[in-house]
């Protein structure tokens, strides 16, 4: 089973705006409401990829039964908190002219000490060896910035594969659970590193120094200029696909669920990265929070070339 935690799932609401201009009168051409978070996204991906999976997340208020009747609709299983306060919604506005994605998200309700008991809980709960969490994300105001950690190392201590995929000071305390995989962005490793990264060889030398602080896999995801991944064995680099793109929300929650299915499974680093690439791929050419077509995703597959490259770091 691989349960995902969202502790600050939203509605998606992605508006299309053709033009879209800062400070003036928008006309919105379509509108999409889907169940989101980052956690939430992952276990879409992982149900279509048929991988056992179960999504964590509190939900209140309106948008909490929108989110409760989305996931059920979807087939998604999922074991949702109950909590007072309202549910987020998050604004996506595409613009198909201009070719941007811009979000603007809520804060999330703050979750009580009670209520972060229950949902360690429903963590905790029957999770085993051959299991894994996905944890990703923000958190809601009053959230400790600790949490993932702490929720890291007690999933692992239970035999658990943990993942993080978070920014911030949740990533870098989350690093302190020693998970077995990260995710960042260029940009989120960018601020770990406290420096711009705009070589491979600076990047490959954050992926290095990521790995010795904790994190025993790292990939890190770069949009359409594709990813790499960092193992024990070696630095493995795929680059993107040439597509147009509808959506890129979600996305790197398609990368994720993908790459955590493969290593569950215990594919090899090159077999792994292939297969996220592809998910993440498919996932762009679809508007909206929705997963990638299957069929998309084998096309896509087939068109994935991975190469091993050889670092050994900076000389002394």
């Amino acid at each position: 089973m691989i349960k995902t935690v969202t502790l600050n799932p939203a509605v998606d609401k992605a508006v299309t705006i053709a033009e879209f201009a800062v400070g003036e009168v928008n006309r919105i051409v379509s509108v999409r409401l889907d169940a989101g978070g980052k956690g939430i996204n992952v276990a879409r991906v992982l149900h279509r990829l048929g991988a056992p999976a179960l999504a964590l997340a509190p939900v209140g208020g309106a948008a909490g039964q929108f989110l409760a009747g989305r996931l059920d609709e979807e087939g998604i299983p999922c074991r949702l908190l109950k909590i007072s306060g309202e549910s987020r919604t998050n604004l996506k506005v595409v613009d198909p002219v201009l070719g941007t994605h811009t979000d603007i998200n809520e804060p999330g309700t703050p979750l009580s000490e009670r209520e972060l008991d229950r949902l360690r809980h429903d963590l905790l709960d029957d999770l085993g060896p051959g299991d894994a969490v996905v944890f990703s994300g923000s958190v809601p105001t009053g959230v400790p910035s600790d949490l993932y950690g702490t929720w890291i190392a007690e999933a692992s201590s239970r035999g658990a594969f943990t993942v993080l995929d978070a920014e911030g000071a949740l990533f870098s305390k989350g690093l302190q659970g020693a998970p077995d995989l990260v995710k960042p962005n260029r940009a989120e490793l960018e601020v770990w590193a406290g420096r711009r990264l705009d070589t491979d060889d600076a990047l490959l030398e954050a992926m290095k120094l990521l790995r010795s602080s904790g994190a025993r896999t790292v990939a890190v995801s770069l949009g359409s200029q594709g990813a790499w991944l960092a193992t024990e064995n070696g630095f493995w680099f795929a680059p993107g696909l040439k597509v147009e793109a509808q959506s890129t929300v979600g996305a790197g929650d398609a990368f994720v669920a993908a790459l955590t299915w493969a290593l569950v499974r215990r594919q090899s680093p090159q077999e792994a990265l292939a297969a996220a690439v592809a998910t993440a791929t498919a996932s762009v050419v679809r508007p909206g929070t929705g997963a990638g077509e299957l069929g998309d995703i084998e096309k896509f597959r087939a068109q994935v070339a991975v190469r091993h490259v050889s670092f050994s770091g900076r000389k002394p």
